[in-house]
């Protein structure tokens, strides 16, 4: 897909609203990740290498195989999501964009299974552990790769360095105009929101805040199928 088809892929209404139930669906699977894990970060890659480098500097509590387990996987999804966006037009882009929620939502499903009756410490369920992490980074891979291609400013799902900076940046106290400064203050919240909810439902149970990712996921698919349907009609 060209550089211009990217561009002009269009800005429903209702994306962004589905893509903000996203972002709050990355910052469970963070708080998850990290919290129930072992310091591993299965959303945010730019943590993940960080975390890397840390286990790779030996600091206690980090782990080289576990981050690069989160890496390869991610790196395995978006590369599943590369091949469905591959041939993307305009026209069917929701349609793209559902099929990856049905299996982003699937897999995580798979991992809130995995995870039943799972609690810490974590070193006490490894291959579990390994298991969770792998079905959770495949799935933010394939996600982050499709979003990519619908390039809907400010939602990228899961990075907000960006966001913050644009939003400090482009404010009135620096001379801008604002520009989308509710689009960037909402993608904010809602990770925010999502890690807030995980950390409190992870300490309970793992499968939990899995299986509340899964189900949000689902919702969205379905939510983008339905006005999918109703644009063909």
């Amino acid at each position: 897909m060209s550089e211009t088809q990217q561009a002009t892929i269009p800005s429903t209404s209702e994306l962004p609203s589905i893509l903000l139930s996203m972002t709050a669906v990355t910052g469970m699977v963070d708080a998850v990740s990290v919290l129930a894990l072992g310091h591993v970060f299965t959303a945010n890659m730019t943590g993940n290498v960080v975390f890397l480098g840390f286990a790779i500097g030996g600091a206690a509590g980090f782990s080289v195989s576990r981050s690069l387990m989160a890496l390869i996987c991610f790196a395995v999804g978006a590369l599943l999501g590369g091949w469905m966006t591959r041939k993307m037009i305009v026209k069917d882009s929701g349609a793209t964009l559902a099929r990856a929620l049905v299996i982003e939502t699937i897999f995580f499903f798979f991992a809130a299974a995995v995870s039943i009756g799972f609690t810490t410490p974590y070193e006490d369920h490894k291959l579990r552990i390994s298991l969770v992490i792998a079905l959770t980074a495949v799935a933010m891979g394939l996600r982050n790769s499709v979003v990519r291609r619908l390039a809907i400013p400010d939602l990228t799902t899961t990075v907000l360095t960006l966001t913050i900076a644009g939003l400090a940046a482009d404010s009135s106290l620096a001379g801008g105009d604002n520009p989308r400064w509710q689009r960037r203050g909402a993608a904010i919240l809602a990770i925010l929101a999502g890690a807030a909810a995980g950390a409190a439902m992870v300490r309970y149970s793992v499968a939990v805040p899995l299986l509340v990712c899964g189900l949000m996921s689902g919702t969205c698919a379905l939510t983008q199928r339905h006005l999918e349907s109703k644009r063909s009609l």
